[in-house]
């Protein structure tokens, strides 16, 4: 599988608990009823910085040498990974620096200078902003620390299964967002490492899911992004893909992708019925819940992932439209 153990998510865990929010595990009485079993939502959107990402960052950053502190940490991104990065780095005294495209909104980009890193715009895909992080890499000695492929963020990730465990320790079925594998795979190594018996889902959307497409070629494959309302799912998985896709293929029980209009109607129902405001990845699981893909097997747990949505669109969505 993989060389990570579950060893690595207990010492992530002893690094980053100072750092870090336990996110609450609640019970949703709408999705156990509609489903005639319990389901419980476990909510990483009340993470710090409104997702999980804080926690793989946090690992990776603790890890760093006094050395490599001081010569800072580097990386590109689309919005939540940079800002896990930015305060993980400020709250251990590291300098950051944060590459986008133009296309990352400017609201992101503002958070992540709020935070105090260095902010380099360039070009207009995440391609471009990843060569920026690397040519930022060699120039200045800086570590480069990528989204998802990367041991230290991936037990950092895994973390949130430990919790799930502790706060439902007879959940028979996990549900979990799906892009580059970083979240899946942390989480499930954990999950799976305590009980192989719990079924894992993977959940994403069937505009531009790079790790189903991917999966289904047998290698890392790159994918035409498409725009969607789960826009932290996008992008791709990396063609040199060391950990993740591994990880994804041995751990993952069943893979699901849905339609944008199952996504819409997940973001309407989590505001209506659970009152949260959500990003579309981060209703996945729910929209899986309310498109019947999963087996009424429970205690069910959906991992809800972030809310650092776009308000304008969610307010679009809430209105009926489904973008």
């Amino acid at each position: 599988m993989s060389s990570l153990q579950l060893h690595d998510v207990y010492l992530a865990r002893q690094r980053i608990e100072s750092l870090v929010r336990r996110t609450p595990m609640e019970y949703s009485p709408s999705l156990s009823q509609r489903l005639g079993v319990a389901v419980y939502l476990k909510l990483e959107s009340q993470q710090i910085t409104g997702s999980f990402k804080l926690r793989g960052a946090s690992n990776a950053v603790a890890q760093l040498s006094t050395e490599e502190k001081a010569r800072g940490v580097v990386a590109a991104s689309t919005g939540n990974h940079g800002r896990a990065l930015a305060y993980a780095a400020s709250r251990q005294g590291v300098k950051a620096t944060i590459c986008l495209s133009h296309l990352v909104p400017a609201n992101k980009v503002q958070a992540i200078r709020d935070l105090g890193a260095e902010v380099c715009i360039v070009g207009q895909s995440q391609d471009d902003a990843q060569r920026e992080a690397e040519r930022v890499a060699n120039e200045q000695g800086a570590t480069l620390l990528p989204p998802f492929d990367h041991p230290a963020i991936i037990a950092g990730q895994g973390t949130l299964g430990l919790e799930i465990l502790e706060q439902q320790p007879d959940v028979e079925q996990i549900l979990v967002p799906l892009s580059g594998g970083g979240l899946f795979a942390g989480v499930t190594l954990a999950i799976k490492s305590v009980s192989a018996n719990i079924i894992t889902h993977g959940i994403s959307m069937q505009r531009g899911a790079a790790m189903h497409a991917s999966l289904a070629a047998g290698h890392p494959v790159e994918v035409e992004e498409l725009p969607t309302l789960a826009d932290s799912l996008g992008g791709g998985i990396g063609l040199n893909n060391r950990y993740t896709f591994n990880m994804t293929r041995d751990l993952c029980d069943h893979l699901h992708l849905l339609s944008e209009t199952s996504i819409a109607s997940a973001l309407r129902h989590a505001y209506r019925e659970e009152r949260l405001v959500l990003e579309g990845a981060a209703v996945v699981g729910i929209a899986a819940l309310l498109d019947g893909l999963i087996e009424p097997r429970g205690p069910i747990v959906v991992v809800v992932s972030g809310r650092n949505v776009d308000i304008d669109q969610h307010l679009r969505v809430l209105a009926g439209a489904d973008a």
